[in-house]
């Protein structure tokens, strides 16, 4: 490694060899040095000996010290309205193409790099030389009207089933092409997204109160519901009104528009037919949450309860009525009218024979569980006691079928 000596150590050496009480040689061993380094450092100052004692020289220094420090400050005066520029420059102009087309290739004081700093641009788009003037060749338009005929077909095809489907013809082609032709033409596959539904921000979501309620009499909670029928052109929405603990139909509207007008309206019947229920359960519908609808309930005194995001289940027993509108053999004997069918018609008939079918039920499974309780009475001859019969139930739970089937 290079040494190297400070100015005061080069004037000692010099002091040195100007009282000539030594060789050159002597004077490099004492310092350190080779002798030629002494013989350099003398001729150097004697040459530069006479500006020592001139007023020019000082002169000269502290103008060089003045312009010295005036550059700097120009520096870093550009350098901040450089800074200012880009910045405002970005946010003004937001076309990375608009800021492409201001590059002048052809300047020689600027380079393409230094050019792109100012600008804020990245230099690796800048060298990247596009092919061709643009326009696809015969080939890509080929993919692209089959592609577009086969999306018209399945609307709900990505970019990996659509190139599956073209190397099934023999067509080479790979995921990037198939994706840059796609995008090109403005298809995207048709699936659900994320939040499509956002509730409005003025309809208040009311907190669910069912949890853990032990609802033991009518008229203690009711609940409702939408749903669509269809018909033989098309298909209509059907709303219901329940009551919770008998699960009877309280009234039932159809429309052809999803609007608040007619859940309000099978809402005032069923207020007008059987009075007021103490909760009234929904989900978090916008017809449920709009002012409209919510206002009947407060002026009637009924505690609002509505489902939790996503739950099916908080609401169950109008998703089981919806079932059995739906699914029931009963459903196709005579179809649905767009107003109200008499009694004995349409709707009416559906919901008469949800309630005789369950009374039907009910009435066989209590049947059975007499017969079988008679059976266990007769089995058991030793342990006849006077008195009343006692009806031996189940332990917990509803009468299942398998309890009724194995006495």
């Amino acid at each position: 490694m290079r040494k190297r000596y400070d100015a005061a150590f080069k004037a000692e050496v010099v002091l040195e060899a100007l009282r000539e009480q030594g060789t050159l040689a002597e004077i490099g061993s004492k310092y350190g040095i080779h002798p030629n380094q002494v013989t350099q450092w003398k001729k150097t100052f004697l040459k530069n000996l006479p500006e020592v004692f001139s007023k020019k020289k000082d002169d000269e220094t502290e103008t060089l010290k003045k312009r010295e420090s005036e550059l700097y400050r120009q520096i870093g005066q550009l350098k901040y309205e450089v800074d200012w520029l880009k910045k405002n420059l970005r946010s003004s102009v937001k076309s990375v193409s608009k800021l492409r087309d201001a590059l002048e290739p052809g300047e020689a004081k600027l380079s393409m790099r230094r050019q792109c700093e100012l600008l804020g641009l990245n230099r690796s788009g800048i060298c990247v030389k596009r092919k061709g003037n643009g326009e696809e060749t015969c080939e890509n338009l080929y993919l692209m009207d089959l592609m577009d005929r086969q999306y018209t077909k399945y609307p709900s095809w990505g970019v990996k089933r659509m190139k599956f489907w073209l190397q099934r013809k023999e067509i080479r082609v790979n995921l990037k092409r198939v994706r840059r032709l796609l995008r090109l033409m403005g298809l995207e596959a048709i699936y659900p997204k994320p939040r499509l539904s956002k509730g409005n921000p003025e309809h208040r979501i009311y907190t669910y109160l069912l949890r853990n309620l032990d609802i033991k009499r009518p008229n203690q909670v009711w609940c409702s519901d939408i749903t669509y029928v269809r018909m033989g052109k098309g298909f209509l929405y059907l709303t219901v009104v329940m009551d919770w603990f008998s699960r009877k139909v309280l009234s039932w509207e159809l429309s052809n528009t999803l609007d608040t007008s007619f859940c309000a309206s099978a809402l005032k019947e069923a207020l007008q037919r059987y009075g007021k229920p103490e909760i009234f359960n929904t989900d978090q519908g916008s017809q449920y949450t709009s002012k409209d609808f919510t206002d009947i309930l407060k002026d009637n005194g009924i505690d609002i309860s509505m489902d939790g995001r996503g739950r099916a289940l908080d609401n169950v027993f109008v998703e089981r009525l919806w079932r059995t509108v739906k699914d029931e053999p009963w459903r196709v004997l005579r179809p649905l009218q767009r107003r109200k069918a008499a009694p004995g018609s349409g709707l009416h008939e559906a919901f008469g024979s949800i309630l005789r079918s369950r009374c039907r039920e009910t009435g066989q499974l209590l049947r059975k569980l007499k017969q079988k309780n008679q059976c266990i009475l007769k089995r058991e001859k030793g342990q006849q006691t006077t008195g009343p019969i006692t009806l031996f139930l189940p332990p917990s739970g509803p009468v299942s079928r398998e309890y009724l089937r194995n006495p």
